[in-house]
């Protein structure tokens, strides 16, 4: 491409400080933004980066249509929710328009096992507008390239166990509340822990009807198992409540947890395949105490045994940058809704992001 690549930002919460000004730096153009926020409309995108005046200031969502139509620029990132279902009308909006968009949303990374008529449909349309869908994030790479990399140094892969925690306080207070987050443990196992121990059939028929939404690695284990060419005969969640022994302050949610109760939780998702091969992975997601940090690791069990960990990762960072440079990739994938698995191991921009795209 002989030009910047032209970006819209939707969602401009927290994540999307991060976004817009790696956006920036890696020689893309932002050129429009959209939330629903009222108190976020109107403000110039600057402002909220902290980095001083850009001269676009963000639109209402209810506009999008009209100004993506208008606009026409090459991608949208949208940050706003954690499920296709919330985020439908913003994928749809920029598909219908011919706009390549691509999402921090977990469930998009691969949402063709938890939301397959949604994405269908968002296939279809993207489609017919000759443009590209997907998710894309920290998922992305700390929970799927990482370990499809590192198993293809194993001899005889048996088992793949992963967990990775991460403070819920980071990701706005959709994505708390979702965890379960300063309920009880009574409202706790009411609302999220009574779907424990169904069988992959039973799992399944509620995810699809919309009664239970997947925990993260639901999708991550799709994505693992499609890289790897694996086939999934059953796939169980399970969702237990974290708790502190002291009171903690949750600025997200406005509130003080009280001790006992549910900081978040840890959903472990277990999937065999026809390969013999398992794959436990489980998401630690909770308020945060003093003693606490974000941890990855990931074991892969076989001839021979290794284990990745990291620890202390910059998970909204390394979120936004993995997103960002992706974008090149989003541009020259072929039309439909294309899970990130589909496409290059992603790398890093040296130069700006529009010498990487090949389409046009």
């Amino acid at each position: 491409m002989d030009r910047k690549v032209r970006i819209a930002q939707y969602g401009c919460g927290k994540m999307s400080v991060y976004l817009m000004r790696y956006v920036l730096e890696k020689g893309g153009e932002l050129v429009a933004a959209f939330d629903m926020n009222p108190a976020v409309i109107g403000r110039d995108i600057g402002d909220i980066m902290g980095t001083g005046t850009v001269g676009i200031k963000v639109s209402d969502a209810k506009d999008a249509d009209r100004i993506l139509g208008e606009l026409k620029p090459d991608a949208c990132i949208i940050a706003t929710r954690s499920t296709m279902i919330d985020l439908k009308n913003a994928f749809a909006t920029c598909a219908q328009n011919g706009v390549n968009a691509i999402s921090t949303c977990e469930e998009s990374l691969y949402p063709w096992n938890s939301s397959y008529k949604i994405t269908k449909e968002l296939d279809e349309l993207a489609k017919a507008n000759n443009c590209t869908l997907c998710g894309s994030g920290y998922p992305d790479m700390y929970w799927g390239s990482l370990i499809t990399t590192l198993a293809g140094s194993i001899h005889n892969l048996k088992k793949i166990i992963g967990s990775s925690s991460y403070n819920v306080e980071d990701y706005g207070i959709a994505l708390a509340e979702g965890h379960g987050a300063g309920l009880s443990i009574e409202e706790f196992e009411k609302q999220i822990g009574n779907y424990n121990g169904l069988s992959y059939e039973e799992t399944e028929k509620l995810i699809v009807d919309g009664i239970i939404e997947p925990c993260y690695m639901w999708n991550q284990n799709g994505w693992l198992c499609s890289q790897l060419d694996l086939h999934i005969i059953s796939q169980t969640q399970e969702c237990i409540p974290i708790t502190h022994k002291d009171d903690l302050k949750s600025n997200t949610l406005g509130m003080t947890i009280k001790a006992g109760n549910a900081t978040g939780m840890s959903a472990v998702v277990t999937t065999k395949t026809e390969e013999g091969i398992t794959l436990e992975t489980r998401c630690l997601g909770y308020v945060y105490g003093p003693e606490d940090m974000d941890r990855n690791e990931w074991t892969l069990e076989g001839e021979p045994d290794t284990t990745l960990v990291v620890n202390r990762p910059a998970t909204v960072e390394l979120t936004c940058a993995t997103l960002t440079n992706r974008i090149p990739m989003l541009i020259d994938a072929p039309p439909g809704y294309v899970t990130t698995e589909k496409m290059p191991v992603n790398y890093y921009l040296v130069k700006p992001m529009h010498k990487y795209v090949k389409s046009k």
